[in-house]
């Protein structure tokens, strides 16, 4: 099955491939060459994902998956939140974490948790799928593996950073495996009936 996967980020687009296994071809937007901006200003992690989703869906016509992911911290009131990848600059990582820290700077409280919301969106609509991936914030970097704010995130139960594991390990346990995971199971259910 295509599944048309509303992103730019060849990291992303590997990663849910490796999840879903041989069953899917995961197209991304550049696949297509769909270039114009998708503006994400829904006001919640679901809103984002359908905008994705739909907006695929409907220049396609090929089920697409939009997906809307951040960081929530405790002691930051949820904050990035839904601004995550833009929270300092935009897609700036380096930034991003830079701001985390200097806002966490002194505080004890360093829960925190990662969030996936997917979206497949088909012809019979949307429908969503959640993961989250719960653990603590370091007060600096450890490790090159991963991408965004992995350098910082210990999951729980763990002694290393999402940015220290391999890709294969932190693919277990991460937000987006436990979402990716609701939605094939979804997939298979629909398939029996």
């Amino acid at each position: 099955m295509e599944l048309l996967v509303a992103t730019h980020n060849e990291h992303k687009k590997e990663e849910i491939q490796q999840i879903l296994g041989n069953d899917f071809t995961v197209k991304s937007l550049t696949d297509y060459d769909i270039h114009e901006e998708i503006i994400e200003d829904g006001d919640s992690f679901h809103a984002n994902a359908l905008i994705k989703a739909k907006y695929c869906f409907e220049k396609t016509g090929i089920p697409s998956l939009g997906d809307d992911s951040g960081l929530v911290v405790d002691a930051l009131d949820g904050r990035p939140g839904i601004y995550s990848a833009r929270y300092a600059g935009d897609h700036d990582f380096a930034q991003n974490i830079k701001k985390v820290l200097s806002e966490l700077e002194g505080e004890t409280n360093r829960k925190a948790y990662f969030i996936t919301v997917l979206c497949y969106y088909d012809k019979n609509g949307a429908q969503y799928f959640e993961g989250k991936a719960h653990g603590n914030l370091l007060t600096e970097n450890k490790g090159f593996k991963g991408f965004g704010y992995d350098p910082i995130f210990v999951p729980e139960g763990y002694g290393k950073t999402f940015a220290e594991m391999n890709p294969e390990d932190k693919n277990k346990i991460s937000h987006r495996r436990k979402a990716i995971d609701m939605f094939l199971d979804n997939v298979k259910r629909n398939d029996r009936h």
